[in-house]
């Protein structure tokens, strides 16, 4: 039985939701309805989840996402990693440092010749510094949590995180490509790829919805029944 670490990103980024559902919610729903059938078991860190529920409201979904997915976090005392990768991440993290220091400096060289330091010099930096301080790395707890759960775990990563994706490859972490997530747990359940907006994994198909019964209190109507213009179920005639 296969095993995937899931990322907020899966229901949060929609390049990887919209594959489900184009409303949120629903296609998280989608996702359930195949997970329920697929041949495999999902995790998510509990800090990750708490994550999840402050983007999406899971009033409703709640209980049938924990029945689904797994929520625990990492045995963070009992982990080991090879202590290379420790050194990699400190070797990386000193490069950036420097990387965003030339930034800095930059930007204040430009405000001294400016005179001022204008709002949108100020905007720049902030986008520049935070690309050269965090993209395509691990800058978080939960970041953390999810890869060495799936660590742990032996499973697959499923994030959009760029950072996340890159450090599970270094300790040998399979991936997943969350773009993929759906083809294969439909695959895992066995079940036809359609477009996801034509099918709902938590509701059956169209044509599998039962015709509703017909109205006896009609049965007798005018002919205008007969074409089409008479009132639909549910209007009161005056």
């Amino acid at each position: 039985m296969r095993r995937f670490v899931l990322d907020t990103s899966v229901f949060t980024n929609p390049d990887v939701y919209l594959r489900f559902d184009e409303e949120p919610l629903r296609a998280i729903s989608v996702f359930l309805g195949l997970a329920r059938r697929a041949d495999a078991e999902f995790y998510m860190p509990g800090p990750v989840y708490q994550e999840l529920c402050n983007l999406r409201s899971m009033d409703f979904i709640g209980p049938e996402f924990e029945t689904e997915v797994h929520i625990r976090s990492p045995r963070r005392f009992s982990l080991t990693i090879p202590s290379e990768v420790i050194y990699e991440f400190i070797e990386e993290v000193r490069t950036r440092i420097q990387r965003g220091l030339r930034i800095a400096e930059e930007h204040t060289r430009l405000a001294g010749e400016a005179n001022c330091l204008q709002p949108q010099m100020i905007t720049h930096l902030r986008e520049r510094y935070r690309e050269a301080m965090r993209r395509g790395i691990l800058d978080s707890r939960e970041d953390i949590d999810v890869v060495l759960l799936a660590y742990e775990l032996d499973a697959s990563l499923v994030s959009a995180d760029e950072g996340m994706r890159k450090f599970a490859e270094r300790i040998g972490i399979k991936l997943v490509n969350p773009r993929y997530l759906r083809r294969v747990l439909e695959n895992l359940a066995g079940v036809e790829h359609l477009p996801a907006a034509h099918r709902s994994a938590s509701a059956p198909p169209a044509a599998a919805v039962p015709a509703p019964a017909p109205d006896n209190s009609t049965s007798s109507a005018s002919p205008s029944a007969a074409d089409g213009t008479a009132d639909g179920p549910g209007h009161a005639s005056g």
